[in-house]
């Protein structure tokens, strides 16, 4: 099921006389392809939920259009849509074992499609099966792992076949070996029932790895929407830039001149863009170790992680407080010294306007 979204806008009153409304999604325009797993990815008050709440109808748009294939939904009641939600906290009902929760959804249709008791156990074991938890229907939720317990809510979403499925931060109550698992599960269900789905996450991490699009938020604007590997690379703005990757970006204080970027007195590659102050931003995997680097910096530290090797230095111009520079651990390090030297990858070099913050390089 196709999912667009047009001119999509939030407002919240203000709660004070003379505060101003809070906009918490503006202007949202995007059309989610069938069958498609989109990660809505940003920080804390970046308006994904509130997105994620305006598709299924718990609240209403201040302005805009939802459309679920060629019909419009935006006036629609939840319950009409056919979407099913699986919320950060389960929402389980305890006293209901793991096959009354799931069939739960399936015991208010009414009309035509009221089905019989035969036909909602199978149901409810067609939808058991898909999250491997078929061997815990006559369990009550009390007795299930945390893991387990999300599987349920899951299987609840999916027991009416929705058109889309949301999920809203539904792994964030997991230890991260669950969480893990939970995620490759998500995508391996998506993969097989095809549904649309919707996957609201401040963890960048999760959203890459398991979405085909991802559209990264900040303050209820859409920054930029890609394949989660293309944002990596190529991150339109500084927002994004910093938003994605672990350890995060290395952010310099640069300027253009003469017909080369630099970053203090040292010009780190040559470029014809206009003369002016720029951030220059470096992917930690795009420092090499040379001696005659065209970046110096004072050594700090050096830390082994097993097939990388992270470097750990400084630089006046860097706005993090440590430069971590990631390295093979074949490279040989000159540990005696107090400065280091890299070159630099240019696919991993990015540079921003110092004004505007938009990608000019």
């Amino acid at each position: 099921m196709k999912v667009v979204l047009k001119n999509l806008t939030k407002k919240f009153p203000s709660k004070g006389k003379k505060g101003k409304d809070v906009i918490a999604v503006d202007n949202f325009d995007f059309e989610i392809p069938d069958g498609c797993l989109v990660g809505l990815l940003g920080p804390s008050g970046c308006g994904k939920s509130t997105t994620l709440n305006l598709i299924c109808g718990l609240i209403k748009p201040t302005d805009g259009q939802i459309y679920f294939g060629e019909d419009e939904v935006t006036s629609l009641e939840p319950e009409k849509r056919g979407v099913g939600m699986v919320f950060q906290n389960y929402a389980l009902y305890p006293h209901l074992t793991v096959r009354g929760n799931i069939m739960f959804p399936l015991e208010n249709l009414k009309g035509k499609e009221r089905l019989t008791k035969e036909e909602m156990n199978e149901k409810v074991i067609m939808a058991a099966a898909l999250v491997q938890i078929e061997n815990l229907l006559d369990r009550k939720p009390g007795e299930l792992s945390g893991g387990q317990q999300q599987r349920v809510a899951i299987a609840r979403a999916l027991v009416k076949l929705p058109r889309v499925l949301l999920l809203d931060e539904p792994l964030s109550n997991l230890d991260a070996r669950l969480r893990l698992q939970t995620r490759e599960e998500i995508k391996r269900i998506q993969k097989k029932t095809k549904i649309t789905t919707i996957f609201v996450t401040h963890d960048q991490e999760e959203a890459m790895s398991i979405s085909d699009l991802i559209v990264v938020m900040k303050d209820g604007v859409i920054q930029q929407i890609d394949k989660p590997q293309r944002v990596y690379q190529n991150p339109k703005n500084l927002f994004v830039a910093k938003f994605l990757g672990t350890p995060p970006v290395n952010v310099f204080n640069g300027k253009i001149a003469n017909g080369g970027l630099y970053i203090g007195n040292e010009r780190i590659m040559d470029t014809d863009k206009a003369d002016g102050e720029v951030y220059v931003a470096i992917r930690p995997e795009g420092f090499v170790i040379a001696s005659d680097g065209v970046l110096t910096c004072d050594m700090d530290e050096i830390e082994v992680m097993g097939r990388d090797i992270t470097v750990i230095a400084k630089h006046k111009d860097c706005e993090n407080e440590d430069i971590r520079a990631i390295v093979s651990s074949e490279t040989e390090i000159d540990e005696t010294g107090d400065k280091i030297k890299f070159n630099l990858k240019k696919e991993k070099v990015f540079v921003f306007d110092k004004k505007t913050e938009e990608r000019v390089l």
